[in-house]
C-alpha cells in the first residue's frame, strides 16, 4: 500500500559481526503512514536490520535513507562518510522501542520521558511535561507519572517506553519484538496501544512473533530467513498463500 512518499529506503545492505553475515544485501523500503511487519526464525537478521535503520548498528555497506536524508551511502562499492552530527540529526526522526524497556530505574517515569526531548532537543521543560502528561494519557498510564520503574508490571513499563520514545515527536516508529519479555496476559495492552498508533497514521516497522496482531495490523509483511528477505505480501496473501517453502514451514510452526 503506497501511501506517498518513502520514509525508509534500505538498498542492499551488509552487515558483518566478525565472520557472521548478518544482513546479506537487504532491500526495503517503506511508505508514509505504512505498517511493516518483519516476522522470521530467531537469527534471521531481523533485530539488525532495525537496528541499522536507526544507525545503532553500522552496515559495512549498502544505503539507508531515513526520509531521504541518506545516514549511509556507498559509491563504487566503496562506503562514504557521512558526518555524525548529519546522521544523529536525521535519526532523530526515528523513535524506538526495544524489547527489555531500557528506563532508567533512578528515574520517576515522568522523569524518564521528559528525558531526552529536554537533553537532546533543547526543549523547555514545562513543554515536555505537558506534553508527557498527554502521551501517558494516550497509553492510560496517567496515575503513574510519579512512580519508579520497579513499581511497574512489564506491560506497564513497556507502555511507559512507548511513550517515551513518541515523546521525541518521531515521524517513523521502530518496535523490536516489543512483547517479547512479557507475560501473555499482559502482552494484549501493549499490542492495543501500537493499535491505535496505526490508526493514527504512524509509520511503523516491528519486528514480532505475534501472528496475530501482525495480520491484524500490517499493511506489508516481511519474512526475513538467514539474513535476507525472502519474500513479502499483504497480511491476507502472505498467511493465506504463502509462495516460499521457508515461510510455509516457519508458518505451520507458529500458527
Amino acid at each position: 500500500m503506497n501511501r506517498g512518499e518513502n520514509m525508509v529506503k534500505v538498498n542492499k545492505i551488509n552487515k558483518h559481526f566478525g565472520k557472521l553475515h548478518v544482513l546479506k544485501g537487504v532491500s526495503l523500503e517503506v511508505s508514509k503512514g505504512e505498517v511493516v511487519t518483519i516476522i522470521g526464525p530467531s537469527g534471521s537478521g531481523k533485530s539488525t536490520l532495525l537496528r541499522s535503520i536507526n544507525n545503532l548498528e553500522t552496515v559495512q555497506n549498502g544505503m539507508i535513507e531515513i526520509e531521504g536524508n541518506k545516514i549511509a551511502d556507498e559509491k563504487s562499492g566503496k562506503k562514504i562518510h557521512i558526518p555524525e552530527k548529519e546522521i544523529r540529526f536525521n535519526c532523530k526522526k526515528v523513535g524506538m522501542v526495544f524489547q527489555n524497556f531500557n528506563l532508567f530505574p533512578h528515574k520517576t517515569i515522568l522523569e524518564n520521558i521528559i528525558e531526552a526531548p529536554i537533553v537532546v532537543n533543547k526543549e523547555a521543560r514545562d513543554v515536555v511535561i505537558k506534553r508527557a502528561k498527554s502521551l501517558l494519557q494516550k497509553v492510560g498510564l496517567s496515575s503513574k507519572a510519579n512512580v519508579y520503574p520497579f513499581q511497574l508490571s512489564g506491560g506497564q513499563k513497556q507502555r511507559v517506553a512507548i511513550a517515551r520514545a513518541l515523546a521525541m515527536e518521531p515521524d517513523i516508529m521502530l518496535f523490536d519484538e516489543p512483547t517479547s519479555a512479557l507475560d501473555p496476559e499482559l502482552t494484549g495492552e501493549v499490542l492495543n496501544v501500537i493499535k491505535e498508533l496505526a490508526k493514527e497514521n504512524m509509520t511503523m516497522i516491528i519486528v514480532t512473533h505475534e501472528m496475530a496482531f501482525a495480520r491484524e495490523v500490517s499493511d506489508r509483511i516481511v519474512f526475513m530467513d538467514e539474513g535476507e528477505i525472502i519474500e513479502e505480501a499483504a497480511p491476507d496473501e502472505f498467511f493465506n498463500n504463502p509462495e516460499h517453502e521457508r515461510v510455509k514451514g516457519f508458518l505451520n510452526k507458529m500458527l
